[in-house]
């Protein structure tokens, strides 16, 4: 299971504690949990979001000329993990 799908689970769960909690001291604290667990999906989507960008970048500078580039070190069959 990635870490995303993980965080979005368990902010769904926290918000779907605070939704059935009577007290307002527990629906603050599983609310202010559920923010936070989505805070960190948002995170990993954006860090993702940047390396997928960064690696297409790499690999169409390598595709234009690659011995201008030796700094890449980047394949171009370098994979995202699932």
């Amino acid at each position: 299971m990635s870490m995303l799908i993980f965080y979005r689970e368990q902010a769904a769960q926290q918000q779907g504690e605070a939704d059935a909690a009577l007290l307002d001291n527990v629906r603050d604290r599983c609310q202010r949990a559920a923010d936070a667990w989505r805070l960190l999906a948002d995170r990993i989507e954006r860090a993702d979001t940047m390396r997928a960008t960064r690696l297409a970048e790499n690999a169409s500078l390598m595709e234009a000329d690659p011995d201008e580039h030796p700094d890449l070190d980047t394949p171009l069959t370098t994979q995202l993990p699932a």
